[in-house]
């Protein structure tokens, strides 16, 4: 049995045309592997301002964005998932027209491990979308809820590799919704930079594009009356700042990056996660990240995590 040919695509919608010396509002693309967040991201932006919609089709999204901004809309957002298989490969291709055009996109890709997914399933008791085996209670085997999830991280690897990538395996909600709020509010089409802390023992985060140890600096742990503070303390700020080790470390970091952001920028990158860890998380890298955020806010959009102490302060 042949199939059928497929439907001609409408007549593309002229671009709205936007005033000498201003910005069109920026589109937040939100998508990812099912189970990994998408609609907590797209509530937090919905609570930060952005019209928002679910699984709207590709072919509908210029005309969409078109009477968003007829309507005074600031900004929009739009989950795609893989319901919307059959039009997603001529997402990439509007994207960059919309691109080209001059208007800010952002997307933004939510992944987690595959354990995790997993898990989020089987407590939810919800099928996946590509699951076609149930077991008797109605939740998807775990066999085949697998095999949909690595079925789905196929058709979805294009899109990935140019979105930003938010790992959620180990994000709690209220961080998962800040993380994203941070990003939806820095959209733009100048390269942002993310400085993130993190321990080594609880695992490198997924998302990071670079990743730099500092397990080799002198450890503030080791001193009892700095075991219990954070690289946000002044007594923790005051120890690694009198080790020469820890300043020629930044030294070395901040000349790496200006060595590369340049290259980064020109990959029409929208955002570049710089992931520093330590043991624990609590005191080297939340005092690098600290340091190496003042030094470049001045000069280019900068956003802060630590993963660590905000899952620690949730607690």
């Amino acid at each position: 049995m042949t199939e059928p040919a497929p439907a001609a695509l409408p007549a593309p919608v002229p671009a709205l045309p936007v005033p000498p010396g201003t910005n069109p509002p920026p589109v937040v693309l939100i998508s990812g592997i099912s189970g990994s967040g998408k609609s907590v991201a797209l509530n937090a932006l919905e609570d930060a301002g952005y019209f928002c919609v679910d699984n709207l089709p590709t072919e509908l999204l210029r005309d969409f964005i078109r009477l968003q901004r007829e309507q005074g809309a600031r900004r929009v957002a739009v989950a795609a998932d893989v319901r919307s298989a059959t039009s997603l490969p001529r997402l990439l291709p509007l994207l960059d027209e919309l691109r080209r055009e001059g208007q800010g996109v952002l997307s933004l890709f939510l992944d987690s491990r595959t354990e995790t997914l997993v898990r989020r399933f089987s407590e939810t008791r919800r099928r996946h979308p590509l699951s076609l085996l149930q077991d008797g209670s109605g939740a998807s085997s775990r066999s085949a809820l697998i095999e949909s999830i690595e079925r789905e991280r196929e058709l979805l690897v294009t899109l990935r590799e140019v979105s930003t990538v938010i790992d959620t395996s180990d994000l709690r909600p209220a961080q998962l919704r800040a993380w994203v709020r941070q990003l939806g509010d820095a959209a733009q089409s100048q390269l942002a930079l993310v400085f993130e802390s993190f321990a080594f023992k609880h695992g490198v985060p997924r998302d990071a594009d670079l990743v730099f140890d500092l397990r080799v600096l002198p450890n503030p742990h080791y001193v009892r009356e700095l075991r219990a503070l954070t690289g946000r303390d002044p007594g923790v700020i005051d120890f690694l700042r009198a080790q020469p080790e820890v300043a020629e470390m930044l030294a070395q970091i901040e000349a790496f990056l200006d060595r590369w952001l340049p290259a980064y920028e020109q990959d029409q990158r929208a955002y570049l996660t710089v992931a520093l860890g330590c043991t624990g998380g609590q005191h080297r890298s939340v005092y690098s990240v600290e340091q190496l955020a003042a030094r470049y806010r001045a000069r280019m959009p900068t956003l802060i995590r630590h993963r660590e102490l905000e899952a620690r302060e949730e607690r």
